[in-house]
């Protein structure tokens, strides 16, 4: 729905600026789409008159023109052609702008000078496509104005437009008048309604009309004009219908199209005298009938649509567009204006049938107000006495069945500020319900609200309780948390927050995250070669699989992602990297006798050219360190699906979180993936369980550290995490750190034995350490690695 701003002021007193409204009318329920500017670039462009037309001197297509502006008199050069001596045109002076903010000055076409130009209706910032055919291709011709008057103000085209979406539920907003009483009620203003006023002559109305088909059609109202003179419209009124979308035909089609585009009523203007017998016939077609309607096009009708017709012919689809055989044309001098309400349904059904849709019928199949059809005929009436020189026949045809009652509905207070938490008055809701025409009559604790006959969307309580807080604005009611039990703020949990922390760790690592379903199948398990009586074969056995690969909930996520790994091989990608958060379930025992436990996992896989064991460790080692995770330890693991000298299990405070490492070989066989390929599989459950997020900073030390260094013989099956273990314990608080920074075998070194060194700092946090006092604790340390380990010093 487009809304002329400039239009919509002679309705209601608005008093601040286009954006500013456009935003209070969103905020009140009617969405605001676009705004369109007319005008503004427009500048120096005045009304002219052609004196005199005479051809250039140097070009055949050129014309040389002296047009009066007023206070002077310009020579100006064109190639337009459908122009003539006497012509009043928009003129742009030396210096003008025009719309696109092109500038305009004076110059020399072939020779001679021109002071000016004469515009297009494109070069104002006009819709060419709505202008009748002798104006799109040429200089835009003006009626008879002031010269020397600025363009603006001759075209009304200082103006905006506002494009808004409206609901199917409120046709009554697509109107001028509709979107008055919107603005009017948000400014807690009055608006005014058009003049109907109308002087009827003496002769009767002689038109009949027979409503044959009452549950299609609710009311028929009819009034004839005599006498008409079909001419052009006046230029405001075909401004607006431009700017409104809308094309401008002649005086008559084009009141029929203003007083729908002001009230909300289509309505059509029958040539009287084509009509059979002045007889309408409000009836169903007939299968197979013809009618060819304003458009040209031959339409054909069948027992399901509702036609307009006479005693002979239809000369009309109700609701949606009238036929060529009745059409007002310039010889036209009696005509009979309908405003009429059908059924919405069945005029959507012509429609969509016909393929055919109007103004008219995306209005008609909303469900319009029946009690406007009067007033918008007799606006109608009204304007066609005044600007065609038409006499208003005696007499208003109203058929009118079965008329619709105005509805009420009893609202309490109290419920409706509960719904809308507010705390209104039962007086305030009163007056704000009354700024849109709604009548309301208190009544001990409730109110009687007598529902207009336009707002047919209000059924209940809680449509009225929708009017009452767009009115007193939704962004008056103060925010307030729910009430009752169990109530929470609708964020994530701090677990979901964990989660999405480690799976931001694992995209930084440069890891893809995959989703994979929650089932397997007995080949997925037979390919991790595992035994008959592994606990991972003790599976919860779905009654319904999908398919046989998918009969079982998975205990191990490791399948689902050598799944993905192989399907990435086979496509020769040579980098792969991924991970999976989700659960495995492990069932208490079997048969089920009560629900599995779900564990949430999460599965790593990689391969490639640089990929080692070191890779996956150091992706697990940043996990740990920003969930701040402490006395993380890595010992050789003992699973089977590893290999077993490049795996380890993780170990935090003596509870096993995970296992990384090389998938042993001879699984990855069973998938024909011809790479190594490292996994993990860790309890995310267990490790969020374990983060510390509250993170803790100590000063930097004030004393010195002592770093002393060791290098020891020992047997090859002992690990190098036992030695720290123990360096650890015996160093007790004066130690400060341990890294192991050299692992040797070979040359010189037994072949059952290695050699293994580590780095050592001591450090007091209370005073400077004395070479006695490390020598002690070191030698402690030595003695021990000797007795436990039988360690050699080298």
């Amino acid at each position: 729905m487009l809304v002329s701003v400039d239009w919509l002021k002679e309705y209601v007193d608005i008093d601040v600026d286009t954006e500013k409204l456009a935003d209070d009318l969103t905020m009140s329920g009617s969405k605001v789409e676009t705004i369109t500017n007319y005008g503004s670039q427009i500048k120096n462009v005045v009304v002219g008159r052609i004196m005199s037309l005479n051809k250039h001197p140097n070009a055949d297509k050129l014309q040389i023109g002296i047009v009066d502006v007023g206070n002077e008199k310009l020579q100006i050069v064109t190639a337009a052609q459908n122009i003539k001596e006497g012509d009043y045109i928009p003129v742009a002076l030396h210096g003008s702008t025009l719309a696109g903010g092109v500038k305009i000055k004076k110059g020399k076409l072939r020779g001679i000078e021109s002071n000016g130009m004469m515009c297009s209706a494109r070069e104002l910032g006009l819709n060419e496509a709505l202008l009748p055919e002798y104006q799109k291709n040429g200089i835009f011709i003006l009626p008879e104005l002031p010269l020397g008057q600025d363009i603006k103000e001759a075209l009304r085209i200082n103006d905006d437009v506002i494009e808004f979406e409206i609901t199917p539920n409120r046709p009554d907003c697509l109107s001028i008048l509709g979107i008055a009483r919107e603005t009017a009620a948000i400014y807690r203003k009055n608006y005014n309604v058009p003049d109907i006023s109308i002087t009827e002559a003496d002769e009767e109305n002689p038109a009949n009309v027979t409503i044959e088909d009452k549950d299609l059609c609710f009311r028929y109202v009819a009034r004839v004009i005599k006498n008409v003179k079909i001419g052009p419209s006046p230029l405001w009124m075909q401004m607006r219908l431009l700017k409104s979308g809308i094309r401008p035909i002649n005086n008559v089609v084009d009141i029929t199209n203003y007083v729908m585009l002001e009230l909300g009523q289509p309505l059509h203007a029958f040539d009287l005298d084509k009509v059979k017998n002045r007889h309408i016939l409000v009836r169903r077609g007939i299968d197979g009938e013809r009618l060819i309607t304003l458009d040209g096009k031959e339409r054909v009708l069948n027992n399901s649509m509702l036609v307009i017709a006479d005693e002979e012919k239809s000369i009309g689809l109700a609701g949606v567009m009238g036929g060529q055989n009745t059409e007002i044309s310039d010889e036209t001098i009696n005509i009979l204006i309908e405003s009429a309400n059908f059924k919405g349904s069945n005029i959507r059904y012509t429609s969509k049938k016909l393929g055919l849709r109007s103004e008219a019928s995306s209005r008609f199949e909303k469900g319009l107000d029946p009690e406007i059809t009067v007033f918008a005929c007799n606006r109608a009436a009204h304007l066609m006495a005044e600007l065609s020189g038409g006499i208003i026949l005696k007499g208003l045809v109203d058929i009118y069945p079965e008329p619709v009652k105005k509805s009420t509905i009893n609202i309490r207070p109290c419920r409706i500020n509960n719904l809308l938490g507010t705390k209104l008055t039962t007086e305030e809701m009163c007056n704000l319900l009354k700024l849109l025409d709604f009548e309301v009559e208190i009544n001990e604790d409730l109110l009687k609200v007598t529902i207009p006959a336009f707002r047919r969307d209000i059924e209940g309580e809680a449509d009225i309780a929708e009017e009452i807080g767009r009115l007193y604005g939704y962004n008056n009611i103060e925010s307030t948390l729910l009430m009752g039990t169990n109530v929470t703020i609708g964020i994530r949990t701090l677990k979901q927050q964990l989660e999405e922390k480690v799976k931001k760790i694992f995209l930084a690592s440069g890891l893809n995250e995959i989703t994979t379903t929650s089932f397997m199948g007995t080949k997925d398990l037979d390919r991790l070669n595992l035994p008959s009586d592994s606990y991972l074969r003790k599976a919860v056995k779905i009654m319904n699989p999908l398919g046989e690969d998918q009969g079982f909930m998975r205990t191990t996520m490791l399948p689902s992602m050598l799944n993905v790994a192989y399907t990435n091989y086979s496509r020769k990608v040579s980098d792969f990297g991924v991970f999976e958060l989700s659960k495995v379930f492990i069932p208490k025992e079997l048969p089920l006798k009560e629900l599995p436990m779900e564990i949430k996992m999460a599965v790593i896989g990689m391969y490639g050219k640089d990929i080692n064991y070191y890779s996956i460790k150091g992706i697990v080692e940043a996990l740990f360190d920003k969930m701040n995770i402490k006395n993380v330890k890595y010992r050789r693991s003992e699973n089977q699906l590893f290999h077993p000298g490049r795996s380890a299990d993780i170990i935090v405070n003596n509870e096993k979180v995970g296992v990384i490492g090389q998938l042993h070989p001879d699984i990855i066989e069973n998938y024909d993936i011809q790479s190594e390929v490292y996994a993990g599989e860790l309890k995310i459950d267990t490790i969020i369980d374990m983060a510390d997020m509250n993170k803790k900073y100590s000063p930097l030390p004030k004393y010195p550290a002592v770093e002393r260094d060791i290098s020891i013989l020992l047997d090859k099956e002992i690990f190098a995490f036992d030695i720290e273990e123990t360096i650890r314990k015996i160093g007790g608080k004066i130690l400060d750190d341990v890294r192991l920074f050299d692992v040797y075998t070979g040359e010189n070194i037994p072949e059952d034995k290695k050699s293994i060194a580590f780095s050592i700092w001591y450090r007091s946090y209370e005073k400077t350490l004395t070479d006695a006092e490390v020598n002690k604790v070191h030698d402690k340390i030595i003695e021990e690695l000797k007795r436990k380990f039988h360690a050699e010093l080298r």
